[in-house]
């Protein structure tokens, strides 16, 4: 079988080749975007595999006008693809699923550091003030941490987060066994109400759009600390930076921010930034910033290569596919 690789990166290379020789497939690699210009590299392949280029109505038009018949991103989220526009076509789409310890560990390092006041901290030491003024944090032990996800990332971020001995409490409309174990579910609302840090691993999907915003933060504890490392569409960034100013939040640690599009994986230092709320949550000193990295490990593209192969191998041969959407 044949598979298209769009948005080739130079860190996926050693795992392509690896997987090609492995599964024994024919690939074609490209550095370049799927776009109305680029689709026609793809004419005469089934399967053409993505990262997080926005996919429109148009765009898949075109792929299924030349013979696409399986689009699988090698990512899990898949809200940058209009799969109600490819599945009319006659398209099918798949995500993946990669080690949930990329992210669930690097959120606990950022549940950690926007606590801890690291940012202000590392600030400070920068240009020698080593003063104590505005840097005392918390403890996580004496906190009620907030889980809105129990899916793979949130479960193990749960797992993690016992061993410092925090309250847990957890949502998701799915209760999970394994969870309880660790973690109390309740009512969203519950959660809002009495999480100390409130920490987001839910999918991004139309029903969870702004399911952070200014009616759920006025609920919150005066002083909590918002982690998202999911998307950036769960959270209103102007309900979040009102509040962060009011005081209402304590801190805030993100991956993800809306409308992040065209900006994270690009090297912009010598651009003006082109989303102003990413440019005042970057100026603030209880704000920590990083470009969609929660899941960039050896082992997360690893996985995100050979499941995007995988998925492809399944759909060609009719198997069962458990990324297809």
């Amino acid at each position: 079988m044949k598979i298209f690789v769009y948005s080739h990166m130079d860190d996926e290379t050693e795992y392509f080749e690896k997987f090609k020789k492995k599964y024994n497939v024919d690939m074609i690699l490209t550095h370049k975007a799927p776009t109305i210009e680029t689709a026609e590299l793809a004419k005469g392949f089934d399967c053409i595999s993505i990262i997080t280029t926005p996919i429109n109505a148009l765009l898949i038009k075109k792929f299924n006008e030349i013979g696409v018949k399986f689009i699988s991103t090698r990512t899990i989220g898949y809200d940058h693809i209009d799969v109600k526009k490819a599945r009319e076509l006659g398209i099918s789409v798949g995500n993946v699923t990669y080690s949930p310890r990329s992210v669930a560990d690097y959120t606990v390092m950022m549940i950690l550091m926007v606590t801890r006041k690291l940012k202000a901290i590392m600030q400070n030491s920068s240009v020698q003030d080593y003063s104590l003024k505005g840097i005392q944090g918390r403890e996580l032990h004496n906190l009620t941490v907030g889980v809105i996800g129990t899916g793979r990332i949130g479960k193990t971020v749960i797992k993690n987060l016992k061993g410092f001995e925090c309250n847990i409490i957890a949502y998701d409309v799915h209760e999970a066994e394994e969870v309880k174990a660790y973690a109390k579910y309740v009512k969203l609302d519950e959660l809002i109400k009495n999480s100390d840090v409130i920490t987001i691993h839910a999918p991004g999907k139309v029903e969870n759009y702004h399911i952070i915003n200014k009616n759920s933060i006025s609920k919150m504890k005066d002083g909590v600390f918002i982690i998202n490392t999911a998307r950036g569409a769960l959270i209103n960034t102007y309900d979040l930076i009102d509040a962060l100013e009011k005081g209402k939040i304590a801190g805030a640690a993100l991956d993800v921010i809306e409308n992040e599009t065209g900006l994270y994986y690009n090297d912009l230092k010598c651009e003006v930034l082109k989303n102003r709320e990413l440019a005042v949550l970057k100026s603030y000193p209880n704000v920590i910033i990083t470009p969609h990295t929660a899941f960039y490990t050896d082992q997360a593209v690893s996985d995100m290569v050979e499941n995007s192969i995988l998925s492809c191998i399944a759909f060609s041969e009719g198997k069962e596919n458990p990324w297809k959407l």
